[in-house]
């Protein structure tokens, strides 16, 4: 793949989660994609990251991500995020900062994505 189809799977990935899309994110992860996140943990397989995601969105149904500096390394794009998001339950407002990266296997599917809040 090349660097700008990279972004452009990376950018659309976070378009579908800013639009809480999780049955249209689930596709672009490969069958033994990996996601890791500083703040929820490992999630292995796309039936189990998207056990995650539903919930987080449950529980943050307002939940946006500002993404911005997206840089191609090989096979894999990061960027630099802003979250917000307000609990559902208690509308406590979540803020973080942070890096992600997105690792594409040969066919442009997810296989590894990791997340670090600052």
């Amino acid at each position: 793949m090349t660097e700008i189809e990279s972004i452009e799977l990376a950018k659309a990935y976070v378009a579908l989660s800013n639009a809480h899309r999780v049955e249209m994110i689930l596709p672009m992860f490969s069958t033994d994609a990996v996601y890791t996140s500083s703040a929820a943990g490992e999630f292995a397989g796309p039936a189990d990251i998207g056990t995650m995601m539903r919930g987080f969105f449950a529980s943050y149904p307002d939940a946006f991500w500002l993404a911005e500096n997206y840089r191609f390394d090989g096979s894999r794009v990061s960027f630099d995020f802003g979250l917000q998001a307000s609990e559902a339950v208690s509308g406590i407002r979540l803020q973080r900062l942070g890096i992600e990266r997105i690792e594409f296997d040969q066919n442009g599917l997810i296989k590894k994505l990791e997340v670090k809040a600052s």
